[in-house]
């Protein structure tokens, strides 16, 4: 069960990244240029909330599942391992925090009174996300890292 969910929590990882990608780069392109705030705009916001979310619950069970709640017995002893610190601390806290700033951004989206402040509210809520997202996905050139697939 462990090896499976692991192997969904990675192909969902390249399903975010592109609806990530996808809904910062037209957030900006209707920010800077003006454009109506449409239902395609929403939907890509939409669908990478779920796949967060889903992402989310998948990573909290492979947490617990993993044993990697255990390295909060010895503190001391998990914050000396790079690889044990990344994985119960780092990666947990900072996709935590990134999916919450996704659920924001959605949530402050779509209060927007006009598609120009909808469009700008998305995209800096989306790409403060990308970068803590981004920078704690054990990507294969980190130094945690993990395959491409």
């Amino acid at each position: 069960m462990y090896t499976g969910l692991l192997h969904l929590h990675n192909l969902l990882r390249y399903v975010i990244v592109i609806l990530l990608i996808l809904a910062v780069v037209k957030s900006f392109i209707g920010w800077f240029g003006k454009k109506e705030y449409t239902a395609a705009d929403n939907k890509i916001s939409l669908f990478l909330l779920i796949s967060a979310h889903l992402q989310l619950l998948i990573g909290l069970a492979l947490y617990f599942i993993g044993g990697h709640h255990n390295a909060w017995q010895n503190v001391a002893e998990t914050m000396k391992s790079d690889v044990t610190r990344f994985w119960s601390v780092e990666h947990i806290a900072s996709m935590i925090i990134g999916i919450a700033i996704i659920t924001l951004g959605r949530i402050m989206a779509k209060k927007g009174k006009s598609d120009n402040a909808k469009h700008r509210r998305q995209a800096i809520y989306f790409v403060l996300a990308m970068v803590l997202i981004f920078s704690s996905i054990p990507w294969p050139f980190s130094a945690v890292a993990r395959p491409w697939f």
